[in-house]
């Protein structure tokens, strides 16, 4: 294996696919990216048994096919460390890859290629093709929302649902749910519902990176898989069942707030600095034409603020967890959003003025 490549050309695929390779690995080879020479053109592998990527570059000069894989970190802090115009040089030497650019020299360890695991591939039972914004937009909107370490193993994860016509992403920990909704070109009689681990989420986000261009999606029995111009993306799926969203939406709310984003979410987050580091409870307040926003701690300490919004329903005193409120004003776009709540003990549902394709529903809290 012999080939030479510009330094900017393997350092964009090869950061992202180190961003899969596990640090600590119980198979030293996960630690290691594959190398794959053939028909001018170079992939980079990696996976951490979940969550495979790989990207490919096209060769310019003259190469000799070949295959190995080679400590992926190691390789990404030798291009990091070198000159942004450089001429790299790679080679496999009697199971050494020596690596040249300039004057430096370097020589790393290897393992064979086919030590390297490859994520099993079932039959894919479901394609279509997306606009990349819409789907990187879907997932920005709803994944702040995901578990993290849940013993409910099912919300560590991103409800991918598709049906005709359209895309939707879930994400809930049980206290708030996002939704987002895209609509796609696919043709789809019954709902299919996949869910995509926290990881293979987060992963797949960093690859849509070309707002108008299409990315591939096959949907398997195991797997989900996503493939863009210059990198396929495998990630297992999670089997379990994700509860069902459409209960979780709250119906029948009978007081509409509807308010200045920005203006929210200042006063949100001046209130929070008082609110209980713990439990980050704070209190709203709704009389006509006015939220009043209250926290306090255990040290006595206390904030408040009065925001105008336009709202004309009876007054209602009601808590929630700031972060959550600060993480949906956050992804939202527009000038205005609309809080619907019907009573102290029933969830709110926040959602931007004037479209209803995202969705988010936040528990209120005892204060």
């Amino acid at each position: 294996m012999h080939f030479t490549i510009q330094r900017e050309a393997l350092l964009k695929p090869l950061q992202l696919v180190a961003g899969v390779v596990e640090r600590r690995q119980t198979l030293p080879v996960l630690s290691n990216v594959l190398l794959v020479v053939q028909d001018q053109q170079l992939s980079l592998t990696g996976t951490d048994l979940e969550v495979e990527l790989v990207g490919r570059v096209a060769l310019e000069d003259a190469c000799e096919p070949g295959e190995i894989t080679v400590p992926a970190r190691k390789l990404m802090d030798i291009c990091k460390s070198l000159q942004p115009d450089a001429l790299i040089d790679i080679r496999l030497d009697d199971q050494k890859v020596v690596i040249k650019s300039g004057r430096s020299r370097f020589s790393l360890s290897t393992l064979p290629a086919n030590d390297f695991p490859a994520v099993e591939e079932g039959p894919g039972s479901l394609s279509f093709s997306v606009n990349q914004g819409s789907m990187r937009r879907m997932i920005e909107r709803s994944s702040f929302a995901m578990a993290q370490q849940d013993v409910r193993y099912y919300l560590n994860g991103m409800l991918i649902e598709v049906s005709s016509g359209m895309l939707r992403a879930v994400a809930t920990d049980g206290h708030r749910l996002a939704m987002c909704s895209v609509q796609a070109n696919i043709d789809q009689p019954d709902r299919h519902q996949v869910i995509v681990p926290r990881k293979g989420i987060l992963e797949l986000a960093r690859l849509l990176t070309e707002q108008d261009a299409e990315v591939g999606i096959v949907l398997g029995q195991h797997h989900i898989r996503a493939t863009t111009g210059e990198f396929t993306f495998t990630s297992k799926l999670v089997d379990g069942k994700f509860p069902d969203y459409e209960r979780v939406l709250p119906r029948g709310g009978d007081k509409l707030v509807v308010g200045d984003r920005q203006t929210l979410r200042e006063a949100f987050s001046r209130t929070a600095i008082l609110s209980n580091e713990k439990y980050r409870g704070i209190r709203l307040q709704l009389e006509s034409g006015l939220l009043k926003i209250q926290a306090n701690n255990p040290e006595q300490e206390e904030a408040e603020e009065e925001v105008a919004v336009d709202y004309n329903g009876g007054s209602l005193e009601i808590g929630f967890n700031v972060s959550y409120l600060l993480d949906v004003l956050g992804v939202m776009t527009t000038e205005q959003v609309r809080l619907i709540l019907s009573d102290a003990n029933s969830s709110a549902l926040v959602q931007e003025f004037d479209n209803d394709d995202s969705s988010y529903v936040v528990m209120p809290m005892r204060l």
